[in-house]
């Protein structure tokens, strides 16, 4: 039985909210999409929408709002994230994460735990960052990773987050996992990247998986596959 919670049971125009653990190379607007066309035949045009982007490459918590939920999206949207982040220090990609390739090759050998800890340190609280030229955001009415990968030049304006927590939860490098408790709008690529050149090294975000937005667990989150034949076998 698939986990949804709704205004009025099983009415998806008066609100439901759909927890779900979203695979590996799906971006939000491919969940929301099959979400809405899983509900055509049963709701017909209804109001579908995501909580939060969560990259591509990422997998993990994406909330979904349907109905008069959608309301409710920017709430949502403000509540505090959680993540594990997989790290890999000595290189970096254009695009902070694998959709591009490596680059370059840096210095490791004088990261110890200690030495992180204490990087780690400057990267709580408020923090400063700057997004990555290949993100949704919208620069001049188009999303900035379409015209970095038409090969545009972009000026990225720097934005205040905070992240509250983090933590070093595997040790191995050139490959270190963190958890990270931050706020919405963080992007952790970039700060992947941030705190790979304050260790003088490089680094970029080579896994990540959401655990959590606000008081709503990953644990309990719909697969996309059983979602979709629950939602299709409810019609």
């Amino acid at each position: 039985m698939c986990k949804i919670i709704f205004q009025e049971e099983g009415d998806f125009h008066a609100g439901s909210l759909i927890l779900v653990d979203k695979p590996l190379h799906w971006t939000s607007f491919d969940v929301v999409n099959k979400i809405r066309w899983s509900l055509k035949a049963s709701c017909g045009k209804i109001k579908v929408g995501h909580t939060g982007t969560l990259d591509p490459l990422a997998t993990g918590l994406v909330l979904v709002c349907t109905g008069k939920w959608t309301k409710r999206i920017e709430e949502l949207m403000a509540q505090e994230k959680e993540y594990v982040a997989d790290i890999h220090f000595g290189a970096v990609t254009p695009s902070y994460d694998l959709e591009t390739l490596p680059e370059g090759c840096f210095p490791v050998e004088h990261i110890t735990r200690e030495y992180l800890e204490q990087i780690l340190n400057d990267f709580c609280g408020v923090v400063r960052q700057i997004p990555p030229v290949y993100s949704a955001i919208r620069v001049d009415g188009d999303r900035a990773y379409k015209k970095a990968r038409k090969g545009d030049m972009l000026e990225m304006p720097a934005r205040e987050v905070l992240v509250n927590r983090l933590e070093i939860l595997n040790y191995v490098l050139p490959d270190v996992q963190l958890r990270i408790v931050c706020s919405k709008g963080t992007y952790i690529r970039s700060l992947a990247n941030d705190i790979g050149r304050a260790c003088g090294s490089g680094a970029y975000l080579a896994g990540l998986r959401r655990l959590r937005s606000g008081c709503f667990s990953v644990a309990d989150a719909n697969k996309m596959d059983e979602l979709v034949a629950f939602l299709q076998k409810e019609q």
